[in-house]
Formats: structure tokens, sequence, C-alpha cells
């Protein structure tokens, strides 16, 4: 993987960190729509470190593959994983 690792690492750790805060909001009956606003929150962190994995995918692997036919397959994968996001 050629993302920005350090991003990516924090991104993560702050989305395990909101999780966890979404997690103690339930168990101690919030408000709904501040629980709603929190899981928001969190899938746009996630959101964002896919990005960077995908991003890096693309001027990574794609880029640099040996041949057409390893580059369509990285290509192809691409376009999956994105079909399977939008």
């Amino acid at each position: 993987m050629q993302a920005d690792k350090a991003k990516i690492n924090r991104l993560l750790k702050t989305a395990r960190g909101q999780i966890e805060g979404i997690l103690k909001m339930v168990e101690e009956d919030r408000y709904c729509m501040d629980i709603s606003h929190q899981l928001m929150a969190t899938e746009a962190i996630l959101n964002k470190a896919n990005k960077e994995i995908l991003t890096a995918h693309l001027k990574s692997c794609v880029t640099n593959a040996k041949t057409d036919e390893e580059r369509e397959e990285k290509v192809d994968e691409l376009v999956a994983m994105l079909g399977k996001i939008m």
C-alpha cells in the first residue's frame, strides 16, 4: 500500500475514538439525533480514509502495472470497489 500510512492511521484512530464515544452515548440513552450526527461524522472520516487508499491504488498500483493486462485488472478492481461504494 502506497498511501500515507500516518494519515490513514490518524484517520482510523479518530474513527475508532468516535465509535467508542458513540457506544457510550448509546449506553447512556443519549438523544437519537446526537448519536446519528456522530455516526455521520464517523462515516465521513472512514470515507476520507478510503479515498486516500483508493487514490493510492490508482496512483501506484494502476500506473505501475507492468503489462496492459495487469493494468486492466487493477482498473477493474477499482471499478468494482467504486460500484460497492456508490
